[in-house]
């Protein structure tokens, strides 16, 4: 596969439930407090850079948000992914032991999902990095059908409430929808946004910003979210042509899509022909394989290309049981439907919805590493590489430059201002540096940086 820097942006769902029944006295506001007290009682902000190249900050909305760092490799993605997770759980776990001390029976709860009891819904964005070219809206427009039918593999399932009884369908994200390609996020909610914001040179790329996928929880759907769109964008830029799927009406398509379990609803093309989701999804993928090969992929490309397949085989032919570990949707429905048909009641009761919640959620409550250990869904990252990644970057992007100054600054106590491309000294006792190339792992001016920050160590008084 060709170098290409993605990452994810992930917003959690955050509540304050008591243990004993009774009613929370926590709002979002207070419980987000509560999480960030640790990083804020040390004089530090709630939007942080980390030293493993990520990012943790407070989102709009009181919604904890933990960005991946560059990554170029899709086990870097998935363990950096999941080691956000394990550091918002670290926090809620450590507020949690504040709160019992302090004799109050709430407890904290984070969640990857998408959509609260409210209805509010809070993202899962990808940033895919593209060579700039002059026909970039071309290009986003020819994705839509794709990311609009890519939800019947990759959606985290979402029971609706209608006047006809509740249902399954197949993403949180999907009926939230408003536009297809826009430069707003939140007035429109579209599902590539085209803000044109590289943070890199500007004259060599620009990024990818989709908006309309769901916060998995599979890792194996994730890989498959990613890798998907990934091997797709590398068949466009050797030439791939997909215009010819596009749809008469993608917001419309979208909802009649997520409704439809059976993924077998025909959709109006802007040519005149009638495609189902699996077509689609088939047509793109047959042609993606013509046009980059399935020789030469690494291993977990060669998965993400094979659970492509499976995935559309099990929904044509209405049998999930070959993808029932390895995507969201398939786990769902049978996590979902197993404890109603035990229970003798139908998806419209409260207990399912609380066990539908418990599979999002990332703290001790949650249903996902006992499923793993069960062998109901598949894990493809080891506890021991998770763990590695919430204090190191991924070696060949930039993170790791700015990782190992973050990380230098913050074992030497000196004061650093970061982002995505600029890092300085608080003091200004060295140049300000910026970093433009996402791909380059290597560069004198960091190791240069670093040294000053050893020496202003050295040179404190004793």
């Amino acid at each position: 596969m060709r170098r290409r820097v993605v990452g994810i942006e992930t917003e959690y769902g955050l509540t304050a439930a008591p243990t004993t029944g009774a009613a929370s006295t926590m709002d979002a506001d207070q419980a987000a407090r509560r999480l960030f007290d640790p990083l804020l009682s040390r004089g530090r902000s709630s939007n942080l850079f980390l030293r493993n190249g990520g990012r943790l900050y407070l989102d709009v909305g009181s919604h904890p948000e933990y960005a991946t760092a560059e990554c170029d490799r899709l086990d870097d993605l998935l363990a950096q992914d999941r080691a956000g997770s394990l550091m918002l759980a670290d926090l809620a776990a450590r507020a949690d032991e504040t709160l019992e001390a302090e004799g109050r029976d709430e407890r904290l709860h984070l969640f990857r999902n998408n959509l609260d009891s409210h209805g509010h819904s809070y993202g899962c964005h990808e940033n895919y990095l593209l060579h700039r070219r002059r026909d970039f809206r071309q290009v986003a427009d020819a994705l839509v059908a794709f990311f609009i039918t890519r939800q019947i593999l990759v959606g985290n399932g979402w029971i609706k409430h209608g006047p006809a009884g509740a249902s399954l369908c197949f993403s949180q994200r999907g009926d939230q929808m408003w536009d297809a390609v826009s430069s707003a996020t939140t007035r429109s909610r579209p599902i590539i946004n085209t803000r044109d914001e590289p943070l890199a040179d500007s004259g060599s790329y620009r990024r990818m910003h989709v908006i309309v996928g769901d916060t998995n929880v599979c890792e194996a759907t994730t890989a498959l979210k990613i890798g998907m769109t990934e091997m797709l964008l590398t068949a466009l830029e050797d030439g791939l042509r997909i215009e010819d799927l596009a749809l008469a009406d993608p917001m419309r398509a979208i909802r009649e899509i997520n409704a439809d379990l059976s993924a077998g609803t025909r959709l109006d093309l802007a040519d005149g022909r009638t495609m189902t989701p699996v077509a689609v999804q088939r047509e793109v993928r047959d042609r993606v394989v013509r046009t980059v090969g399935a020789d030469g992929l690494d291993d977990l490309h060669a998965y993400v290309l094979d659970l492509w397949e499976r995935g559309l085989d099990a929904l044509e032919s209405g049998d999930w049981t070959g993808v029932e570990t390895e995507l969201d949707i398939a786990i769902k429905r049978r996590l979902l439907e197993s404890y109603a048909a035990r229970q003798g009641v139908g998806l419209a009761d409260p207990r399912v919805a609380r066990l539908d919640l418990s599979y999002h959620d990332i703290t001790g409550d949650g249903l996902l590493e006992r499923m793993e250990r069960a062998g109901l869904v598949k894990r493809l990252t080891s506890p021991q590489r998770v763990a590695q990644a919430t204090g190191e970057p991924p070696a060949t992007t930039r993170a790791a430059l700015r990782g190992r100054i973050i990380a230098a600054a913050e074992d030497a106590r000196v004061d650093l201002t970061a982002d995505w491309v600029h890092v300085r000294l608080d003091d200004r006792s060295a140049v300000p540096l910026s970093l433009q190339d996402p791909l380059a792992c290597e560069d004198p001016r960091v190791d240069a940086l670093i040294a000053a920050i050893g020496r202003s160590t050295t040179e404190l008084p004793a």
